[in-house]
Formats: structure tokens, C-alpha cells, sequence
């Protein structure tokens, strides 16, 4: 059987109040943490832990749920782009007269009518505004869900095990460096060692 409220709001008020105590340094074997309830220093401790872990789940839930509304919002997003993209290709499809005055402009060359061709390229940067609105969308969404993380990688040694370190002499130094390259390489002389010191 569960907890009451009344019980669960005790141990709220306990654990707010030893978290205070630590808070100012009060070690767990001072008798204001005994005051508690505790019945040693090591149950405040463990109290002390589960309610950091208890914070450390709600917190984790409250930020699914709200990655969980960016992304939609995101998605809400460009759907509207989507919409504002296929409104500008309209405009681009159709045919634009330049008229001055009312009167339309007539190619003296052709006479037919002039091409308005600032609607044109006005709807060209309508476009590529919407392009960067899409761009800023995939960055967002990437710095909210976390897929810029950078990679960790682990070297290992042989089964999994740590990689065994030791000193190496300028010979074993310089038939490393020379493994990946050609045949050319390997055969070329070591480089003489001018230091003055030995290869320990």
C-alpha cells in the first residue's frame, strides 16, 4: 500500500530541510540532521540520494515533454513553410506584365508586352528566405534533440581491456610511424638521433 499525502508531504518537508543543511555544509552526523528523524547518518544520506534521483526523473520527464511540443511546434513549422513555398512558386508560374501608370509597357523591338521581372526576383527571394527559415528549423530541432553531440570514442586493448602503455624505443617509434606508408618509406634509414640523449 502506497504512501498517504500526508506522509509523502513530511517526507518533502524532511528531505527540503536536509537539503538545506547540506547546503550550508552541515555534515550528516550533526545533531540538526539527527533532529530530522534520520536514525543515523547514513539514512539521511540514502534519503538524501533518492530525493537527488527522484528531482533527476521528474526532470528527465519534463524535458521529453517539452522536447516532445518543440518538435511538433518544428513540425507545425514546416508545414507552413511548405505552404508558403508552393504560394511563391504560383507567383513564379504566372506571367507578370510591367505597367507604369496603368498602362502597360510594350517591348519596342517585340510589341508584345514587357515582363515585369521584379516580381520575379522578389519571389526568388521570398524563396531563398524560406530555404534559411528551414535551415534555422534543422538546427534547431538538431540542438533540441541532441544529434550535434559530439561522438565519444574508447580505444581498447586486446578483449576489451586497457591499452598497456610503456616506453618505446625511437626504432619501435619510427617503424610506427613508417606502418602506414609505402615500401619506399620503410626502406629509408631511421633518422639519426643528434639530442644527445638515448632512447631511455
Amino acid at each position: 500500500m502506497g504512501w498517504s499525502k500526508l506522509k509523502l508531504d513530511e517526507v518533502a518537508v524532511r528531505r527540503t530541510n536536509l537539503l538545506k543543511l547540506r547546503r550550508e555544509g552541515v555534515r550528516y552526523d550533526d545533531p540538526r540532521v539527527e533532529a530530522l528523524g534520520y536514525s543515523s547518518p547514513d539514512a539521511a544520506r540514502k534519503d538524501l540520494h533518492r530525493a537527488l534521483e527522484a528531482h533527476r526523473d521528474a526532470e528527465a520527464a519534463e524535458v521529453s515533454v517539452y522536447r516532445q511540443l518543440e518538435n511538433e511546434r518544428l513540425d507545425d513549422e514546416l508545414g507552413r513553410l511548405a505552404v508558403l513555398e508552393d504560394k511563391v512558386r504560383q507567383v513564379l508560374g504566372n506571367r507578370h506584365i510591367l505597367v507604369n501608370n496603368g498602362r502597360v509597357i510594350i517591348d519596342p523591338e517585340t510589341e508584345q508586352p514587357m515582363e515585369d521581372d521584379a516580381i520575379v526576383l522578389q519571389a526568388i527571394d521570398r524563396l531563398v528566405k524560406i530555404e534559411d527559415a528551414r535551415r534555422r528549423n534543422a538546427e534547431r530541432r538538431a540542438k533540441l534533440n541532441g544529434y550535434d553531440a559530439p561522438l565519444q570514442t574508447e580505444l581498447t586493448g586486446a578483449n576489451g581491456g586497457p591499452i598497456q602503455m610503456g616506453k618505446a624505443s625511437t626504432a619501435e617509434l619510427d617503424a610506427l610511424m613508417n606502418a602506414g606508408l609505402g615500401s619506399d618509406a620503410a626502406d629509408d634509414p631511421a633518422p639519426t638521433d643528434t639530442s644527445g640523449e638515448g632512447s631511455g
